[in-house]
């Protein structure tokens, strides 16, 4: 799914792409390297830290899912890739909100997220090497998502849901969505 959507970002100076909840750039670096002018934004300063000194020709920046710090219609697609995991659902629909904002008319927007429902805790994963944080991962069904992304005006183009592997512990899925 994040290659169709590279591929519906046109070429030259209108590739720009928000990497919205970009951590540590990984991402980012994988739509530049597809032709895609990247923009990064996170929360977290330490991830973007880790993001620029990492990928230091792409552009990263401190900033909120729910209030981005760029004007309306400046992008041609917006990434939240797992961004959205740790939101609980109440805070779902000003990210998107956001997103939509942010996102030019035509422009794509790609949401990817583990699949179904309730709430895991991962804290005890970080626990075992010495970090004390309270966690949860939000699930999502693609069918909430999308309909969450109809609510802020965009329209579901496609969608993908996987099955989990090995030893992951749930579904994984994607909504590609357009604005009008």
């Amino acid at each position: 799914m994040v290659d169709a959507f590279a591929e519906a970002i046109p070429p030259g100076e209108d590739a720009r792409v928000l990497d919205a909840g970009c951590g540590t750039g990984r991402m980012s670096r994988y739509l530049a390297d597809r032709g895609c002018r990247v923009q990064g934004v996170d929360l977290s300063p330490g991830m973007v830290a880790m993001a620029r000194r990492d990928n230091p020709d792409l552009a990263f920046a401190v900033g909120s899912l729910t209030e981005l710090p760029y004007p309306n219609d400046r992008f041609a697609g917006v990434l939240l890739w797992y961004s959205i995991i740790h939101t609980p659902p109440a805070g779902q629909s000003r990210i998107f909100a956001e997103a939509a904002r942010v996102l030019r008319p035509g422009g794509h927007l790609l949401v990817g997220f583990q699949s179904g429902e309730g709430i895991r805790d991962v804290a005890p994963a970080y626990r075992r090497f010495g970090h004390e944080i309270q966690l949860d991962r939000h699930l999502y069904l693609a069918d909430q998502v999308a309909a969450e992304l109809a609510a802020v005006g965009l329209r579901e183009v496609g969608r993908m849901v996987r099955r989990a592997r090995d030893t992951e512990r749930d579904d994984h899925a994607a909504v590609l969505a357009e604005a009008r």
